[in-house]
This record gives structure tokens, sequence and C-alpha cells, in this order.
């Protein structure tokens, strides 16, 4: 099949040649993030394979279906910046990849909550300027402290399962299905709010949906414990940033640490080093010296990159041989909660 991929990198390039040996699709790389503007550079593609960031709503696939574009193929588990309805209208296929290593973002997202509970990166930069002092990085530890896990699934499960038998952590979930094993392991699930209301850290592993948009909003910020810690490397969206920068100044909020900004779009992915910045609301969680963040790259070990590239790529065999697949997502399954 030929393949138009949008937001490619360098990484994308190596991984996704190397599984399309077994494969054989015709891929063309572009370095544009796909929308209404970019879409003429897919004409004549039967399918794109496009990211988190790229921007499939109506105008856009309309745009892609008049060129002959039949199938949209995520390279990742989120589908939240697809218009499926005008999809589904359309008759344009979406297939994702629903899980390819959660131990990278379980693992990251564990390594982000140890950074920012005993400040490594600012005692990193101390040491990189012969500063040995160790004032101002007193932390605390993670064993016997409450941690809550906003949803259960793969990654969810398994940042739950590392806190509570690694960690020791009294560790409280909350999903709409339970995991039993997890249950059997100690954790405790609890409905949302009483866990954002119990909990000194929290970790988010929710999808982004009309209901967990702002999850994190000023009441939610009101009502937690003092000093509370949150880690989001799920979808940005989760966190009302207006929101959190003023749980942050009233010191509600002790500590933040984000792989995932909800206006992303503009930033992450790109080396803007010699750009000036106009998100003001961005620069001002950079102010703040208990934020930590990280460009999106919770995803980033070769073992996921591999994951991702050979399922995108069965996903796209089996679109073209007209096989069914459990990797497709349509408006229609989302509301009948499938």
């Amino acid at each position: 099949m030929r393949v138009a991929m949008f937001s490619a990198k360098a990484y994308d390039r190596k991984f996704f040649d190397a599984a399309n040996s077994a494969f054989e699709h015709r891929i063309d790389y572009f370095e544009a993030r796909l929308d209404a503007s970019s879409a003429l550079l897919a004409a004549g593609y039967p399918a794109v394979c496009v990211f988190v960031n790229d921007r499939l709503d109506a105008t856009t696939l309309e745009a892609l279906a008049t060129g002959g574009t039949r199938t949209v193929a995520l390279r990742c588990a989120g589908f939240n910046n697809v218009d499926l309805a005008a999809a589904e209208r359309l008759g344009v296929t979406v297939v994702r990849v629903p899980a390819y290593s959660p131990e990278a973002v379980a693992e990251f997202t564990l390594g982000l909550l140890l950074a920012l509970d005993r400040n490594i990166p600012r005692a990193y930069a101390r040491v990189r300027e012969n500063n040995f002092a160790l004032d101002g990085l007193i932390g605390r530890n993670l064993a016997g402290r409450t941690a809550g896990v906003v949803g259960t699934g793969r990654i969810g499960a398994l940042v739950a399962r590392m806190l509570r038998l690694g960690f020791g952590c009294e560790v409280l979930a909350s999903d709409v299905v339970q995991d039993p094993a997890l249950v059997e392991a100690g954790v405790r699930y609890v409905p949302v709010r009483t866990l954002l209301r119990e909990a000194e850290v929290i970790s988010l592993h929710c999808p982004l949906t009309p209901e967990t948009r702002h999850l994190i909003d000023d009441a939610a910020i009101a009502a937690a414990k003092p000093g509370v810690l949150i880690v989001n490397t799920s979808r940005g969206a989760l966190i009302d940033t207006t929101a959190l920068i003023a749980g942050l100044k009233s010191r509600q909020v002790g500590g933040v640490a984000l792989d995932v900004y909800e206006q992303e779009a503009d930033l992450f992915f790109e080396d803007l080093s010699n750009e000036i910045i106009q998100d003001d609301l961005f620069q001002r969680l950079l102010t703040f010296p208990n934020v930590l963040v990280t460009g999106h790259q919770a995803f980033l070990t070769e073992e996921a990159l591999t994951a991702i590239a050979e399922t995108t790529l069965g996903n796209l065999a089996d679109v073209e041989a007209g096989r069914p697949s459990t990797h497709t997502v349509s408006a229609s399954a989302v509301r009948s909660g499938h």
C-alpha cells in the first residue's frame, strides 16, 4: 500500500523502514503535520499514517477523502484528534495501535515522579555549576505514602503495581472497570473524587473524553491534599493549566511532572530553541522550581518504536487485504462502548 506518513521524524523512518521489510508498503515521509492545509500532500495516497498532534477534523478528512485516501493509520493509542463521525460518513477506515509498550510509559512515569519528588533535575543543574550544596533539595520517601492512579488500563495497572509492590505505597485507583489482579495486590478502587481528595501523589492514565477533560480543575485542586504531587503522561487536556498554575502559586500543588500539555501541538516534537514561545501559560509553568516538563517522550524506547511500526504496518496490510481488525476504531463502536 502507498502510504503518506505525516509528522515523520528520523526515528520514525528508522523503525518503520526496518519493520517494513516484512510488509513492503511504499512509505513516503513528510515532516509536515497533517491538517487541512497540508492534506493536499496526501493526494493519490490510499492511506496516511499520523501521530498524536496531527489534526484530523472534518475539514481535513474531507480533503483526504477527495484526494483518494481511504485509510487513516494512527501510530499511537489515542484517537481524540480524529473526528470519527466524519471518518465514518466519508467511508474512511481508522486503525490505531492500542498497546505498544506499556512498560515504556509506566517506567517513565515513575522516573518523572522520582525526579520531581527528589529534586533530581535541580541537583543535576547545581552540580554542573560546581554547586554541591543540599539546601532546598529535601524530598520525601514514596514508601508509605498514598498514591492515586486514575485509569488502570495496561499502563495505569503497571504504575499502580510498581507503586504498591515496588515502593510500598498505599494505592488508590479509579476506573470504570476494576482489575481483579490489582485488587488482589492490595490496590483499593474508589470514586475518582475520593482519589483526588485523599491521594498525596496522583498519576493520570485515562483517555481524554468529554468527561475527563480538565479532570484536574480548580475544584479538584482545592479538594486535594495540600502539597499534592501530580504526574501526567496521558493526555494534556486532563489538566486545566490555568487552575494548575493557581494551585502551584498557592502551594496547594506541591509539584507537577508533565510529559503532555493541553496546547502541546504547537510546541512538542520540534526544535524551538531559537524561537520566542508565544504560549504564556506554558512559559509561566516553566518558571516554577517544582515543575518538571518533558516533550511527550514517555513512549520513546526502542521496544515501543518497534512495536508501533510493526502494528501500524500490520494494520495497513489487514486493511489492504480486506481482513477484519480489532484495531479499527469507529464512531459507532465508541458510542456502543466497544
